[in-house]
């Protein structure tokens, strides 16, 4: 490793292509490149590539500032976060420009929304550190209380897709518990971490509370999960990656959340706003798919299965593909082109084995990387279309005879990261939402967030909880002090 390589130019933003280690910006002699996917073509930077020894300096210098970190308090670390937030207002434009470059998700909702949300999380998470309170209670002739205690380093792994504001989710918690933090970004879209980094180092915080590593998973992820210096791990992917990054915690001993894939029933019911309904369908094709909470699985009651269809074709219709800097646009293209060709595969698979393409089931050009928005109504709800994550503009179509069928339908997959159900009945609303095996299960909306409440996944879609107190809970080593009543003044 040597020192930092000139900066270069994203979307008219100066960017750094190394890793931020011990608050300096650090180099690596091997590199890998980042393109944009709205024309492949262009080559954004070739960002420095770790390696098991960049890995281990992240680390150490992630040890060595736990101390002076944890020591501060909650009090002492907000006014830290605070200016973090502060700086991603400030620096909304720059980074949502860099993000659409890199990852091509929409510019209007990155500049408008999404990075945004990365300022609420830092402020969110000062407050709740700030505000917590130890439980006190007496019992068995004891004084209890209950403490959270920092538990050292964190490793954080986050997707490519909206990769700024999913850092912001993670880090902001493990920061406020007293942890300092090694991210490694994924490869596919490097560049708003490299941000993240500038706007920590300009805030202030201490040299190795926060640290960036870039590189290829398994040349450099892994060696950061298997270092026994990590204290706790938290990764958003993959469930294949998540029993990796599982075992390798299990090796040490260490605290793990995984926020894995989704197949998310979105059930109609006769009773629902049908026009709302329908226009919530089609916007799971938003982001070209590519959203693990999308309400892939279109569950419809049969009564109503025929309007509802022509609703949904009539709102997809609507559907602008094009460039990520156009506010009209409304599909972006996919994030690479192994990701299209997984996502083509998908489909040509379902055609072969029987399922019916109601629409799209073709790339939209030859030469670019969007795929059409594509409906498919599958021969059994074995198929794989159905059972497995696409995470593409691919969406099943189903109908139910009854409400016990709906349920059963929704719970059918190995998957329960979301569920979203449209019904006019706030008991069928109560009864439903109860029975959908889920995470989050939102009724006549879809990703509204309160970032007290948990989140995270069931069966293959998740281990462990996010958000509020549960995340600092995850970030932080829960003592118990017991003192004998009447043997202390």
């Amino acid at each position: 490793m040597s020192e930092e390589r000139p900066r270069g130019e994203v979307a008219g933003v100066s960017v750094s292509v190394d890793h931020y280690i011990g608050g300096r910006r650090v180099s690596s002699p091997q590199t890998f490149a980042t393109h944009t996917p709205g024309d492949w073509k262009q080559k954004l930077a070739d960002v420095s590539a770790g390696d098991a020894a960049t890995a281990d300096r992240a680390m150490q210098a992630a040890a060595e500032a736990f101390s002076a970190w944890a020591a501060l308090g909650p009090t002492g670390r907000g006014p830290y976060l605070r200016r973090v937030a502060d700086l991603i207002d400030e620096r909304v434009g720059d980074i949502a420009a860099v993000e659409c470059a890199d990852m091509a998700m929409r510019h209007e909702s990155l500049r408008e929304r999404v990075i945004s949300r990365g300022a609420r999380n830092f402020r969110a998470y000062a407050d709740l550190a700030e505000a917590y309170q130890e439980r006190v209670w007496d019992s068995n002739g004891t004084a209890n209380l209950v403490e959270r205690l920092p538990a050292g380093p964190a490793v954080i792994i986050t997707p490519w897709n909206a990769p700024f504001m999913l850092a912001t989710w993670k880090l902001a918690p493990a920061l406020a518990a007293g942890n300092p933090v090694v991210l490694k970004p994924a490869e596919w879209s490097p560049l708003s971490a490299s941000l993240l980094a500038d706007l920590v180092d300009e805030a202030g915080l201490p040299p190795g509370v926060f640290n960036v590593v870039q590189g290829i998973g398994e040349e450099v992820g892994a060696a950061l999960v298997g270092d026994p210096r990590a204290r706790r791990i938290s990764f958003t992917g993959s469930p294949e990656t998540a029993r990796h990054i599982g075992a390798a915690a299990a090796a040490n001993i260490v605290p793990f959340t995984a926020e894995l894939g989704g197949k998310a029933p979105l059930i109609v019911f006769a009773d629902a706003d049908l026009e709302a309904a329908a226009q919530k369908a089609a916007g799971q094709f938003d982001d070209s798919g590519q959203v693990c909470l999308a309400g892939t699985r279109l569950i419809v009651e049969e009564s109503v299965a025929e309007e509802f269809l022509q609703m949904f074709n009539t709102f997809t219709d609507a559907h602008v593909l094009g460039s990520s800097w156009d506010d009209a646009t409304t599909i972006t293209p996919m994030i690479h082109p192994k990701h299209l060709a997984q996502v083509e595969a998908f489909v040509e698979c379902s055609r072969a084995a029987g399922d019916q393409i109601l629409r799209g089931g073709h790339r939209h050009t030859p030469d670019g990387l969007w795929y059409e928005p594509t409906l498919i109504k599958p021969a059994s709800n074995n198929s794989e279309i159905v059972q497995n994550e696409v995470f593409g503009p691919v969406l099943t179509f189903q109908t139910f005879a009854d409400e016990e069928q709906a349920v059963a339908l929704a719970n059918s997959t190995d998957y329960g990261l979301s569920a979203i159900i449209y019904t006019s009945s706030d008991q069928r609303a109560q009864r439903v939402g109860r029975a959908v095996r889920a995470g989050t299960v939102w009724v006549n909306c879809f990703l509204i967030r309160d970032l007290t409440a948990p989140f995270g996944g069931i069966g293959i879609s998740g281990l462990g909880r996010e958000g509020g107190d549960y995340a600092l809970d995850f970030h932080s080593d829960l003592k118990t002090l017991q003192i004998k009543e009447g043997t202390t003044q």
